[in-house]
């Protein structure tokens, strides 16, 4: 959502979530998770993971399943070389130390962006002033799923600094910490891992039974199908599937916890989410925020889930949603657990992508984290409760699962020529869709041979690393990390400079390796037309031009694909890209002012091709004002074709384009 900047005070400049302002603004952020991990971290030794999850469960009488069923859920085992995730928590049991992670940040936004990205009502409303002082709060006051860290060592004697570098300590300090809940709930230790419930559903922190519960379950349903897979250091783990495992759900009460307000809210009976409301106010002549009442899909189809990172902690990006003269998006996700809240109605169009078009056709969903922070990791249990909400919403709204309807904020075209530069880049390279799609049920498989016409974009995001830089400073490199982006370049050659982007760089200047510079960028799940072959490199249409990526037959880096393409109309050397498919000047009623159909610095020419997403009418908004009496849905016969163009998807008006199956 807000521009991606450090999590601690630097001269970097990022780009925010998918709204205005920056939630890294606020009082409390993580300034140590982009930090290197600790030079005295344990490297892989003669002991395994998988004994040493053995050896932990045995001495403090855990069954060895429900360990790594916890474990597997927190971090899927990795070790992440002693650098903490998001909300603080190291090692595979995401043992959770705050006091490493939270500081105060300066606020980056001048509050002149336009998150609603509508030009008829020109931003009004400006960033809410945060202070920047804020006291670092006192251990004893933070939530207990932020300070696991210390009970473990409480419970084991082991030192706080082996828990977060060491393997094998942070396993036997999740163990002990499982042990002391079993004891707590007066259950005997070891025996039928079904009894272990309660202690499960306190492991994960949560101040409510509805999300310890569908932590609880989720942890239940991996040792019911079991897990394996190699982990970040090489490691093998595996869980031996437990189908008959029967928990036992009627100890949850006895945790005492609070019940959240689901009321109104629109999300799967599968996961944990409350209804925290984002303000519709009027406070000046003309001026309202944070969002527009609408009655969607009546009015409009729902058409798109924009995936965000918040630059900021979960308690900060909930006070900023719930600010009048902020700006909005529907739901926010927590990492330590996954829980979810909604601000926004589905029906109501939320301010939160830049681009009005995008804005009143999409979902927007905003994860804690952060962008320039390689090393804060998000939870297993944020993706998957992440990807149930998004399949459920696929679902109830007809949106298909792909990168085209699944768009990062990164991939949100600017409405016009003059936005393209200012656009976000959240998620970014960080951000594992391979997996995201594995637990949607939409796994990126290829549908052609290798030598297909079309590719879809799919590395290994753990083997995968490209060097990126503007971590910490500008010039600084950020630490190696896996990454399910690929770097594209004007020649097949690795030194070649990198494609150019004219609508970031007008003067045409070379695209960089900065993380926030998407100039030179595909990413994982995204599909191109091929352009041409040498060696292990593919070329692929991008930005009008060809650009090359290494894609070595023997660990590819994408896979061939069946899809359509277009290309200019036989006669145009040229066709105008769009970043909105808005009506033709004639389609607008009296009343409501023509949108002008601005064309973006970029061209689609002859012989070049493009992948075909969905045809689509044009189609504007009109919200001006408070009072929804006079907003109009406006609806031009022009047709336009969304197409993967660059790193960001774009529009081509249909009456310009001939569509073609990927085998021409």
């Amino acid at each position: 959502m807000p521009r991606s900047v450090p999590p601690r005070p630097r001269n970097v400049r990022g780009r925010t979530l998918g709204a205005g302002g920056v939630l890294a603004a606020a009082a409390l952020l993580l300034p140590l998770v982009s930090a290197a991990p600790s030079a005295t971290a344990e490297r892989p030794g003669s002991g395994t993971l998988q004994t040493r999850f053995e050896a932990a469960a045995a001495r403090y009488d855990v069954p060895g399943s429900v360990l790594l069923g916890v474990a597997y859920l927190q971090s899927r085992w990795d070790t992440h070389s002693g650098a903490p995730s998001v909300t603080g928590g190291y090692g595979p049991m995401h043992l959770t130390d705050a006091r490493t992670a939270l500081a105060d940040a300066p606020h980056h936004s001048d509050g002149t962006e336009d998150a609603r990205g509508d030009s008829a009502r020109p931003v009004k409303v400006a960033a809410p002033a945060v202070a920047t002082g804020t006291a670092v709060p006192k251990t004893s006051e933070l939530p207990a799923r932020l300070r696991t860290l210390d009970r473990a060592a409480r419970l084991t004697g082991l030192p706080a600094k082996d828990l977060r570098e060491s393997p094998a300590a942070n396993i036997e300090g999740g163990a002990a910490l499982l042990a002391a809940a079993q004891r707590e709930l007066g259950k005997p230790l070891g025996g039928d891992p079904g009894d272990w419930y309660g202690a499960v559903a306190r492991f994960s922190g949560a101040d409510d039974s509805a999300t310890a519960a569908t932590y609880a379950n989720d942890v239940f349903a991996v040792i019911r199908d079991g897990e394996r897979r190699t982990t970040d250091n090489g490691q093998r783990v595996a869980l031996r599937a437990v189908p008959s495992v029967a928990p036992d759900t009627s100890q949850l009460p006895a945790l005492g916890l609070r019940r959240t307000g689901a009321a109104g809210t629109e999300c799967p009976r599968t996961v944990a989410c409350e209804w925290i409301p984002a303000p519709y106010e009027e406070f000046g002549e003309g001026d309202y925020g944070n969002h527009d009442l609408a009655d969607r899909p009546a009015s409009q189809t729902v058409d798109s889930i924009v995936i965000h990172d918040t630059e900021g902690s979960w308690d900060t990006t909930l006070k900023l949603v719930q600010d009048p003269t902020y700006v909005s998006w529907h739901y926010t996700l927590r990492s330590s657990d996954g829980h979810i809240a909604q601000h926004v109605p589905v029906k109501d169009v939320a301010w939160h992508a830049g681009n009005w078009y995008t804005n009143a056709k999409s979902v927007g969903l905003e994860h804690e984290g952060f962008l320039i922070a390689p090393d804060a990791w998000y939870t297993e249990a944020m993706y998957r409760t992440s990807a149930r909400l998004v399949a459920y919403l696929a679902e109830k709204y007809d949106i298909p699962l792909d990168r085209q309807h699944i768009l990062g904020h990164d991939t949100v075209p600017g409405p016009t020529a003059a936005t393209v530069p200012g656009m976000h880049t959240d998620p970014g390279p960080y951000w594992d869709w391979a997996h995201y799609f594995q637990l949607l049920g939409k796994p990126f498989r290829a549908t052609a041979g290798a030598d297909a016409g079309v590719v879809t974009i799919r590395p290994d995001f753990a083997a995968n690393q490209p060097s990126y830089t503007g971590c910490v400073t500008a010039g600084d490199a950020c630490a190696p990390h896996g990454s399910g982006a690929v770097r594209l370049h004007t020649a097949p050659d690795a030194n070649a400079p990198l494609v150019k982007d004219i609508g970031l760089r007008p003067g045409g200047q070379d695209s960089t390796t900065g993380v926030n510079d998407v100039g030179a960028r595909a990413s994982t799940g995204q599909q191109f037309a091929v352009a041409g072959r040498e060696g292990d490199w593919t070329a692929v249409w991008y930005l009008g031009q060809k650009a090359w990526f290494e894609n070595p037959r023997r660990q590819p880096t994408a896979v061939g694909s069946k899809a359509s393409v277009l290309t200019p109309k036989d006669g145009l050397a040229e066709v105008p890209v769009y970043g909105r498919a808005y009506p033709e000047a004639s389609a607008y009623p009296a009343g409501v002012p023509v949108q002008a159909v601005s064309a973006l610095p970029y061209k689609l020419l002859t012989g070049q091709r493009y992948v075909v997403g969905d045809k689509v009418p044009g189609e504007y908004l009109y919200a001006t004002t408070f009072a929804t009496a006079g907003h109009q849905v406006v609806r031009g016969k022009e047709q336009y074709y969304e197409i993967q163009y660059g790193h960001r998807i774009a529009y081509v008006k249909a009456s310009d384009v001939t569509v073609r199956s990927s085998a021409h």
